[in-house]
C-alpha cells in the first residue's frame, strides 16, 4: 500500500451498527448500505498533492495530516473527486458557508459516524478490536508524538489506525439542538489515554477548529 499516493480503499459490506451517546444515555442503530473507506487517515504526503501542505503541518510524509478542519476536510474530499474524474460530493451555498452532501454522487467524502464505527469494528463487539499497544498510538506508547500510519495491526477488515492515531472528522453534526454546527469525531487521538480510544467515543468540535491530533480518513458511496 503505497500511504503517500493512494487512500487504499476497502469495500465494506451492508449492515447494521448500534450508536450510543454516554453524555445522553440515548442509543440508536443504523442500518448501512455497502460503501467504501480508506485503509488508514489521509497522509501529510497525500493531502499535500491535492489541496497543499495541511494547514497544521509540514507536507511529505507519511503521517496523518493533522492540523485539518472540518471544512478543510470536505473541500479535499471534492478536490479529490474532481482529479479522478467522479462527481463532487458537496455543494456548497451562502458564500461557501454551508454545505449539502449530494447523496447520489461517486466522489469522495467524510464517513457517516454509523459508517465510521461500523468498519472500525469489522464484526467484533468489544470496545476495541485487540489489545490497544497492538492497535493504536496513544498517550501510553506514543511519546507524545504522532506516528506513521499502518505502524500498527489493523483490525479484521484491513483498517488502521481508526483508534488512537488522530481523532477523525465524520459528516455527522454532533447535537444540533445543543450545539449547532459542531461536527463529530471519532477515534482517538495519539495524546488521548486509553478510556479516549474505543469505538463507541463521541467526540464534538466546531467545524473550523484545527488542532495537532485531528485528521480524517475518505469515503466513497457504492453505486446501486
Amino acid at each position: 500500500m503505497d500511504t503517500n499516493a493512494d487512500p487504499g480503499m476497502i469495500d465494506v459490506p451492508s449492515g447494521q451498527v448500534a450508536l450510543t451517546d454516554r453524555r445522553t444515555q440515548r442509543s440508536w442503530t443504523v442500518g448501512l448500505a455497502p460503501y467504501r473507506l480508506a485503509a488508514h487517515p489521509v497522509t501529510r504526503a497525500f493531502y499535500a498533492g491535492i489541496a497543499g501542505p495541511a494547514p497544521g503541518a509540514p507536507p511529505g510524509d507519511r503521517r496523518p495530516a493533522e492540523g485539518v478542519s472540518w471544512w478543510d476536510a470536505v473541500r479535499f474530499c471534492n478536490a479529490l473527486s474532481l482529479r479522478e474524474g467522479h462527481s463532487p460530493a458537496y455543494r456548497f451555498a451562502d458564500g461557501g458557508e454551508e454545505v449539502e452532501w449530494d447523496t447520489s454522487a461517486d466522489g469522495y467524502r467524510l464517513p457517516t459516524e454509523a459508517e465510521w464505527e461500523y468498519a472500525c469494528r469489522a464484526g467484533t463487539t468489544g470496545p476495541r478490536y485487540g489489545p490497544l499497544d497492538e492497535i493504536a498510538w496513544y498517550r501510553g506508547n506514543s511519546e507524545e508524538r504522532l506516528r506513521e500510519v499502518c505502524g500498527k495491526r489493523p483490525n479484521p477488515w484491513g483498517f488502521h489506525d481508526t483508534l488512537g492515531s488522530v481523532w477523525e472528522w465524520c459528516w455527522d453534526l454532533y447535537d444540533a439542538e445543543v450545539y449547532g454546527t459542531y461536527r463529530v469525531l471519532r477515534g482517538g487521538g495519539w495524546f488521548d489515554e486509553h478510556w479516549s480510544c474505543r469505538a463507541s467515543v463521541r467526540r464534538r468540535s466546531h467545524p473550523t477548529f484545527r488542532v495537532d491530533d485531528v485528521g480524517f480518513r475518505v469515503a466513497r458511496t457504492v453505486a446501486g
